[in-house]
């Protein structure tokens, strides 16, 4: 199984960045948190060229439905998705919901739904930023 969703976008990293977080407001998805790794990186003395944006977002309605199903579905929230450049060219992606939970949600059918559901706007989401 294919654990992550990615798109190449002819935008710039800066353009993506913000187009994605707009997109994701547009479906109710909050950023909670970011980390640019470029930046981190330098604080530590590393050098690393490429950008790489990761965005912690959320769902507060979602994400009460999955922790009051399974509490520790809680590990896996909030959803990460990310902005990144790679050999010059600049992607938005994701870890998939459903493949990160798969075996954690074994058979439960109301968890599974809302994976595949979050999943799904998250992809829209994304392909609509690009």
């Amino acid at each position: 199984m294919n654990m992550i969703y990615k798109k190449k976008t002819d935008k710039t990293f800066e353009e993506a960045l913000e187009s994605l977080k707009l997109n994701l407001s547009e479906v109710a998805f909050g950023v909670l948190w970011q980390l640019d790794f470029k930046d981190k990186l330098r604080e530590k003395g590393l050098v690393f060229d490429d950008h790489f944006m990761i965005l912690e977002v959320c769902n507060p309605i979602k994400a009460q439905h999955v922790l009051t199903e399974q509490i520790e579905m809680g590990f896996f929230l909030p959803c990460k998705v990310a902005v990144y450049e790679s050999h010059g060219e600049t992607f938005i992606g994701m870890p998939k919901p459903t493949a990160l939970m798969a075996t954690a949600m074994e058979g439960n059918t109301a968890l599974q739904a809302m994976a595949e559901e979050v999943e799904l706007i998250l992809k829209q989401a994304i392909d609509r930023a690009i």
